[in-house]
């Protein structure tokens, strides 16, 4: 009798193992489906955004808007950016747990198929997870109509003659903004306006006008390594993972605020680098804060110089920069100081030149690999969409 009764209770035990294994057979089987069936599935959208406009400008319009009220508004509760906080964790994390997984494939001989298979689905799930938020979040709006579509701006080809008077009006305004700001001793630029409700206000009153503005205004934030981001020349960057919109607060604050309004036009679904800057630039000369127009008006005022150093005589570039007023150029020279001083930094983590590098051949790769083919350039076309727009249209200071 104890036998059999031994037996009976091998018998059992051996059933539940069976039923366990097959259990986790089939939980393996689903997790990888699901893995492979959301891999192919955020692939085929990119695919369909490449060939359909009529769908990316539908995504833009009625779905990329749920993000930024449920997610995007999630995350804006936190006093810190949690994309930031992602980006260290995979900075810092993935590269131990590649050591952890190698230390374990070597003491768990018996059961090394079960460690590789653990975080062969982690890295599985964070590959999903960056594609996928990158997919809805950042690559189909590269495929959407232009704003100038949306927005029924006629676009026309213009002559130097409209870059040079474009550029004047420019001048005019900010000169006169430039005594209205508060300066140091040096004549230096002092930012005294908030960072978070004065851009979200000037991003939300765009929809008195143009489309694709209304819904949630998510917060801008700092981000801690700011001189890191000095160091890839870059004063703000939308993070698609985290619905974010972040900006570099070491940089020359003159630059800061239209930043802020930058980096949240992408929020709101224009991800092309020059409708976000012109984006800014409009909510900057519409806000009621002198800081904010003045930065919008500086950043301007940059783009159209390099277009008209470009295209224009050496007389009319004598003319333009002997009309920017002193305290103009006080805030132009420091904040190409703070470049130059970030470039020859000492005792740095990495060296700048080399981050400076690769953060540029990023940028590069990313706008033409979704579509950009001018890469950075594509920034300064701003300038065409300012021609556009303010043939017909007056800035807010200007008199008619």
């Amino acid at each position: 009798m104890k036998t059999k009764v031994k037996s009976e209770n091998v018998t059992s035990e051996d059933s539940d193992v069976k039923v366990s294994e097959k259990s986790d057979k089939k939980h393996k089987h689903r997790q990888l489906a699901w893995l492979i069936g959301s891999t192919v599935f955020f692939v085929l959208l990119n695919a369909l955004a490449w060939v359909s406009t009529p769908f990316c400008d539908f995504y833009q319009q009625n779905i990329f808007p749920l993000w930024g009220q449920t997610y995007g508004r999630l995350t804006s509760l936190l006093p810190f950016s949690f994309g930031e906080l992602l980006i260290a964790v995979a900075v810092f994390g993935i590269p131990l747990s590649l050591l952890v997984m190698i230390v374990l494939l070597i003491i768990k001989k018996g059961r090394r198929g079960k460690v590789a298979r653990v975080f062969g689905f982690i890295y599985g799930w964070i590959f999903v997870f960056i594609l996928g938020t990158e997919t809805l979040n950042c690559f189909i709006l590269y495929h959407t109509s232009t704003f100038e579509e949306m927005n029924g701006i006629v676009s026309e080809e213009h002559t130097t003659e409209d870059l040079t008077v474009l550029a004047f009006r420019i001048t005019a305004q900010i000169n006169e903004l430039s005594t209205q700001v508060t300066r140091d001793e040096n004549g230096c630029f002092i930012l005294t306006a908030d960072t978070d409700e004065t851009p979200r206000k000037a991003i939300d009153a765009m929809s008195e006008e143009f489309v694709g503005f209304e819904g949630y205004e998510v917060r801008p934030k700092p981000v801690y390594c700011s001189f890191f981001m000095s160091q890839m020349d870059l004063m703000g960057l939308y993070l698609p993972f985290s619905m974010e919109a972040t900006y570099n607060n070491d940089m020359y604050k003159a630059k800061l605020p239209c930043t802020t309004c930058h980096e949240l036009a992408h929020t709101k679904g224009f991800i092309r680098e020059e409708e976000a800057n012109f984006i800014a630039f409009v909510a900057c000369d519409r806000s009621d804060n002198v800081d904010y127009r003045y930065s919008g008006y500086l950043s301007a005022l940059t783009y159209v110089r390099n277009q008209l150093y470009d295209y224009c005589d050496e007389d009319t570039k004598f003319l333009l920069d002997y009309a920017i007023s002193d305290q103009v150029w006080t805030d132009i020279d420091a904040n190409r100081e703070y470049w130059v001083s970030v470039q020859e930094a000492e005792d740095t983590v990495f060296d700048s030149e080399t981050v400076s590098e690769v953060s540029d051949k990023a940028m590069e790769t990313s706008l033409q690999a979704n579509g950009v083919s001018d890469g950075k350039r594509s920034y300064g076309r701003m300038v065409d969409l300012m021609l556009n727009y303010y043939g017909t249209h007056s800035f807010v200071g200007e008199k008619s």
